[in-house]
């Protein structure tokens, strides 16, 4: 089987001022299907620009990155959204979720933009959240919810589409000591169930949950 992310001789740059900011430099990655990686850097390294590349939410200078066998490169912008909605998963630090409306339509919200029809929302919507212990919180709003529980609901949202990889940026940074210890044991639980999991994280007793840690330095895998 091919890799689900290859990623070869890729540089990104920012123009700032007169000059042109180099964030990444020559990025080769691979990454299997079942794998749980940690990126880890210092603030500045590169990560969090890898992390949007690899996440279809930013495109690449030069070089070439393959998601699920498919040439993303030289993609347009539909077809990124399109890539990102079949493929990944998203889990951010800060929830990112809507607190207008229940946990139930939070995590169908992915379902709507491929638009799965409402009955098969719903009920994929519940199924991910009981599969992340939430089946005791279905009507509940996410004001209503601890900050572990409320990132639980983020999980269950990236989970929903069934998506080749969960990219994870610093899931645990919003979270106590405890809750963040519950999400990493979730997250090994995904892993273990044969789920692609990608963490960006600065902290390593998190990245130590990871199978395969990806350290980088000033724009490079180091």
């Amino acid at each position: 089987m091919n890799p689900v992310i290859e990623v070869s001789e890729v540089y990104k740059s920012y123009p700032m001022d007169e000059i042109k900011l180099e964030v990444l430099k020559n990025i080769n990655l691979s990454i299997e299907y079942g794998e749980f990686v940690a990126i880890m850097g210092a603030s500045g390294s590169g990560k969090t620009t890898l992390m949007n590349i690899l996440g279809c939410l930013d495109t690449v200078d030069k070089g070439t990155y393959c998601l699920a066998n498919e040439e993303v490169t030289t993609a347009d912008s539909d077809t990124l959204a399109k890539l990102r909605n079949q493929h990944i998963g998203f889990v951010f630090q800060s929830f990112n979720l809507m607190s207008g409306i229940d946990i139930i339509r939070n995590v169908e919200m992915p379902l709507i933009y491929a638009a799965v029809p409402a009955a098969q929302r719903k009920k994929r919507a519940i199924q991910a959240l009981i599969s992340v212990g939430l089946e005791q919180r279905l009507n509940h709003y996410p004001g209503q919810l601890s900050g572990g529980q409320q990132q639980r609901v983020a999980i269950a949202r990236a989970l929903v589409t069934s998506p080749e990889v969960v990219l994870a940026d610093e899931p645990t940074g919003s979270l106590d000591s405890h809750n963040g210890l519950e999400i990493m044991n979730l997250f090994e639980q995904l892993n273990q169930q044969g789920k692609t999991i990608v963490m960006i994280t600065h902290e390593a007793d998190i990245a130590a949950y990871a199978t395969r840690k990806v350290i980088m330095q000033d724009g490079q895998i180091v």
